[in-house]
Formats: C-alpha cells, sequence, structure tokens
C-alpha cells in the first residue's frame, strides 16, 4: 500500500437536522485508508468543541493527525448544506475559519516529503496564508493530485493555472472542466477535445472527470477509459466524488489497469451516493457486487 498525504479543510458538513464530519480532504483520506494505505492529514481546527472532535475523529479512523495544527484564534470550519429533492447539495462556506490559516511547520514538510503522493484542492487556496502554505509543500511533494473543487467566490484563474500546472493528476467533475476550459480559452466541443486540451495546457499525463450519475473519464499518457456509471437510488451526493477519488488513487498507485481503476472508483462513488453522509462504510463485497450488476 501506499504513504498518501491529503491537504486542506477539515469541517463539519451542517444540514438543516444533523451535522457530519467532513471536508474534501479529509473524505479521501478516511477512504484512502479505509482501503489500507498510511494516510496522513495536514490541516488546521480550532481550539474549540468542534475542533476536538474533528481530532478524534480523525485518530479513530487510523489517520495521522499530526500535521493537524489548533488556532487560538480562528473557529473550527463549517459548511451549511441544503440538499434539494434528488439529493443533489448545494454549500455555503463559512469564513474565515481555522482552516483558513495552515502553517508552513517541520512537521507538515516532513511529512510531504515522506509521502509517495499529495492530494490537495482549490478550496483551501481561497485564503491567503493556507495558500502559501500549500504552494511551498507542492514544491517538495513528489506525486500530486489536484482534486478541482470549485466553490464560488473562492477561486481565481490564477490559483487555478497554477495549481494545474503543478499537478501530476487532475481530477474534475464535468461541470468543472468546461468553464476551467474556457476561462483559458478552449473552443472545445466535446468532453474528449476538452480533456486533451487540459492535458496538453498543463502537461498533465493522467486526467479524470467525473460525469455523475453517467460514470467518469479517465485519461492515462494519451489514452482515455470510460466507465458509464452503476444503477442506484440517491440518498445523499455529499462525499462520493471524494470516495471516487480515494478509489481511484488507491488502484492507480498500486499500478492497476486504468479499465479496472475507473470502474472501481465508480463504484464506489456509486455507493456512497447511495448512503447517507459523506463516509459511510463500504464493504469490499458491495463493491464487487456493483461492479457486476
Amino acid at each position: 500500500m501506499s504513504n498518501i498525504t491529503c491537504f486542506g479543510e477539515v469541517l463539519w458538513d451542517e444540514f438543516p437536522e444533523h451535522k457530519k464530519i467532513g471536508g474534501a480532504p479529509l473524505n479521501v483520506a478516511i477512504r484512502l485508508k479505509s482501503f489500507g494505505n498510511n494516510v496522513s492529514m495536514i490541516s488546521r481546527i480550532g481550539a474549540d468543541t468542534d475542533g476536538r472532535e474533528i481530532f478524534e475523529f480523525v485518530k479513530k479512523n487510523e489517520v495521522n493527525t499530526d500535521g493537524i495544527q489548533v488556532d487560538d484564534r480562528l473557529k473550527t470550519g463549517t459548511v451549511k448544506v441544503v440538499l434539494n429533492s434528488k439529493g443533489s447539495a448545494s454549500y455555503s462556506i463559512m469564513f474565515p475559519r481555522a482552516w483558513d490559516n495552515i502553517e508552513l511547520t517541520a512537521i507538515a514538510e516532513k511529512i510531504v516529503k515522506s509521502s509517495e503522493a499529495f492530494v490537495y484542492g482549490s478550496l483551501v487556496a481561497r485564503d491567503e496564508k493556507s495558500k502559501e502554505t500549500l504552494y511551498e509543500l507542492l514544491k517538495i511533494a513528489k506525486f500530486k493530485i489536484f482534486d478541482v473543487n470549485l466553490r464560488e467566490p473562492h477561486y481565481t484563474k490564477a490559483i487555478l493555472a497554477h495549481l494545474m500546472n503543478q499537478a501530476d493528476f487532475i481530477k474534475f467533475n464535468d461541470d468543472e472542466i468546461f468553464e476551467i476550459s474556457a476561462m483559458f480559452g478552449s473552443k472545445a466541443q466535446s468532453l474528449d477535445q476538452t480533456i486533451h486540451f487540459i492535458a496538453e495546457r498543463t502537461n498533465t499525463k493522467t486526467i479524470c472527470v467525473t460525469k455523475g450519475k453517467h460514470g467518469a473519464i479517465l485519461y492515462v499518457d494519451g489514452k482515455l477509459y470510460h466507465n458509464s456509471g452503476y444503477h442506484i437510488t440517491v440518498v445523499d451526493t455529499v462525499g462520493a466524488g471524494d470516495s471516487f477519488l480515494a478509489g481511484l488513487i488507491s488502484n492507480l498507485l498500486n499500478k492497476a489497469n486504468p479499465q479496472d481503476a475507473i470502474d472501481y472508483a465508480c463504484a464506489i462513488g456509486a455507493l456512497v451516493a447511495s448512503k447517507a453522509g459523506a463516509n459511510p462504510e463500504i464493504k469490499e463485497e458491495e463493491i464487487s457486487q456493483m461492479m457486476v450488476s
């Protein structure tokens, strides 16, 4: 198995009637650990009850907490989540929060240097401190995985360009890749053409685009691999893309065939969407059954 570090937001997803621990990088980290990888989390929590509960949750899930910092000034992150009738989520992300203030520490640098892969998103670059820390860690990371997470108004063209150009592997959803490619002057009409445009512009050899219930496309070294999705009844989509990415990363880092990797990732993403919350327990038998259904 692989040594992997995830960098970015840890927070509480606050639904109308309950709240759950989340944040895309943390969701990815927990799912990666469930696949047997050695995983570290670099983030920042407040010196409050919400922060202590997140810390204990991460520790309970056996993700390394050495890189989780405590902020005496800013509160632990929170996000207001609203689900529509189809289970799709919209988000209101509170600002500023502790994860906006992640510091560059010797511990963080040591964790990244010892990792085979470094997973990061775009949301954590919304404020200067965490952005500067991310930019420095990218200089020492070995294999850089950029999980695009566009949340208005928390991104700019310049930041996206830098994060894409640093990446060895970029994951988008279909809305995100079309928005970003248009931002950079693409005239491509099809998804396949758009993937090739981004690959050439950023010199990225691995790109994945998720398409919701219609599956995903994986681009590896100029070749495209497709999965058309699995039929499920959606409960909520929170965290489905994060588990999808974790499944894909875990398989690709362990030298799985790209087609097998995208099939597995789509199965785990579908299963998470069929259950409540971002981090439901998923058994390997469920994934196998989904892949043959």
